[in-house]
């Protein structure tokens, strides 16, 4: 007589619940590196818009682009914008509308700060003073700005 070929149940429950055990491990690991990803591509993309921004302000009689606008790129992306400093509009990895990064002037026009809402996908950062202190509490916002840097600035 042949001896039955194939798995018993007790032994597909316990594949089931190895691959179980394993997934439950693997993905909490897999979005940790998702956000630091986001986080590099952030930082990268800051730097970028920072060193577009101070394009601007060369080339515009030293002034900023302006803000309080949710697509404050414009200013840099406009065909008119002599030279054009980026080619569209940059957005924030952490948003989950696909919103651009948010962006203050102060209020003397002196001072900028550029920042993601991070990993929290809230915005901490608030403004820039007539300092230059980025105010509001950074948290886990990512943020550039032409003032003094803090927790979160590169």
């Amino acid at each position: 007589m042949k001896g039955q070929r194939g798995f018993t149940l007790v032994e597909l429950i316990i594949v089931i619940a190895v691959i179980a055990i394993l997934l439950g491990i693997a993905l909490p690991r897999m979005r940790g590196m998702i956000d630091e990803g986001n986080t590099a591509k952030a930082a990268a993309e800051l730097r970028a818009l920072q060193a577009a921004v101070e394009s601007y302000y060369i080339h515009n009689s030293k002034t900023y682009p302006a803000d309080g606008s949710s697509t404050w790129q414009s200013a840099l992306t406009a065909s008119t914008t002599k030279p054009k400093l980026i080619g569209s509009a940059l957005t924030d990895p952490f948003s989950t509308s696909s919103t651009q990064y948010q962006y203050d002037k102060s209020a003397n026009g002196l001072y900028y700060v550029i920042w993601s809402v991070g990993v929290d996908n809230t915005a901490d950062v608030t403004s820039v003073s007539d300092a230059g202190a980025v105010t509001g509490g950074p948290d886990d916002d990512i943020y550039v700005s032409n003032g003094t840097s803090g927790t979160g600035g590169f």
